[in-house]
């Protein structure tokens, strides 16, 4: 899923996507996430990923409008068994495990990585020019910008050592569209993991409370302006899933921030510094956590293909709360003091159905 950046997809003229917020604008241009009743999708792959590796993108693989690269053994990272130094040690492991040890080395959260099934998700890469990165749930596939593949061949995500902070929050933001997807495709395994099935349940609920009766903001450009919504089971669970991403995103980019500032190696506990309790504090204020649903109704597609949420149903501090102990690692202590800077939940809307969690 993300100024003049009101930008223009191969939809027709009418259809835009705008970003949410000024973060987004700043921070997160270039991410959308598709959903499945878009409708069908031709696929092609190059005919030899460790070829084009080794010599270049060939000129005809440059040419394809929409160039795929498939996973089956898991997410990321190695695209044939040729040995590269780049990866060092690491590269005798599957792909996902490979991705989780880098992940560990620069201190990025994995235990809600670690519940995901190897070879769950599909990744590919794409001469995408207006996104950086798309998440199909129907069929579980992760589509990066071709940009963030090794010396940009399309054959294997880039080192995430020489990701940057803008690159590593849009990855975690699908990674999070991945989790969720997991979760609600794989209900065994969901209830299998204590912290999962808490979210889960959790998630459920906001849908029914939080995310059902909202107030969106048609022009995004006047968010004084808002019309209620009655969503869908698709729509609401979408603007959900949207939200919550945006956040993780944001956290993870927020991270690496301070870090950078700090000149470390590896990421420190934010929520103990005043720095990234004040930064959480205003992108609060600001309205910045909001998501978007993609509507279901054929006569509103044809006006605009995202629907905005307004300010006021951006993300709750229990929401947040919530997501930094499961999704980020933080200690449950930690998470609370984080959450209580900022603003109070907001109540329901009038007709919705009061929160069980």
């Amino acid at each position: 899923m993300r100024g003049t950046d009101a930008r223009t997809s191969s939809r027709p003229a009418a259809v835009q996507d705008f970003p949410a917020s000024e973060w987004f604008n700043n921070h997160f241009p270039q991410v959308r996430r598709r959903t499945g009743f878009e409708g069908g999708r031709a696929s092609r792959a190059t005919s030899s990923v460790c070829s084009e590796r080794a010599n270049g993108p060939s000129s005809r693989a440059s040419a394809l409008p929409l160039l795929r690269t498939r996973w089956p053994a898991g997410l990321l990272l190695v695209a044939c068994l040729a040995a590269d130094s780049s990866y060092g040690a690491t590269e005798s492991r599957d792909p996902w495990s490979n991705l989780l040890a880098q992940a560990d080395t620069r201190g990025l959260p994995t235990r809600f990585l670690r519940v995901i099934e190897p070879g769950f998700v599909t990744l590919e890469f794409s001469d995408l020019r207006t996104f950086a990165a798309e998440y199909h749930p129907e069929d579980h596939r992760m589509v990066l910008n071709r940009a963030l593949s090794f010396n940009a061949a399309g054959g294997r995500l880039k080192p995430l050592a020489t990701l940057t902070p803008r690159d590593l929050s849009t990855l975690y933001h699908e990674l999070f569209h991945a989790y969720l997807d997991y979760l609600t495709s794989r209900p065994d395994a969901a209830a299998a993991d204590a912290d999962s099935a808490r979210l889960l349940a959790f998630a459920r609920d906001q849908q029914q409370c939080r995310y059902r009766i909202v107030t969106i903001t048609p022009v995004l450009q006047r968010k004084s302006v808002t019309e209620p919504r009655l969503l869908t089971d698709r729509e609401s669970w979408e603007a959900l899933n949207e939200t919550w991403a945006v956040f993780v995103g944001w956290a993870i980019w927020t991270r690496l921030e301070l870090l950078r500032g700090q000149g470390g190696s590896t990421l420190p506990r934010p929520s103990a510094t005043e720095n990234w309790l004040s930064r959480l504090k205003k992108a609060d204020r600001d309205g910045e956590f909001i998501g978007y649903y993609e509507p279901e109704d054929p006569a509103e597609r044809a006006m605009t293909h995202k629907r905005y949420l307004a300010p006021a149903h951006r993300i709750s501090p229990r929401e947040v709360a919530l997501l930094l102990e499961v999704v980020l690692g933080e200690p449950a202590e930690q998470a609370r003091r984080s959450s209580v800077v900022m603003e109070p939940n907001r109540p329901p809307a009038p007709g919705g159905v009061p929160c069980q969690q």
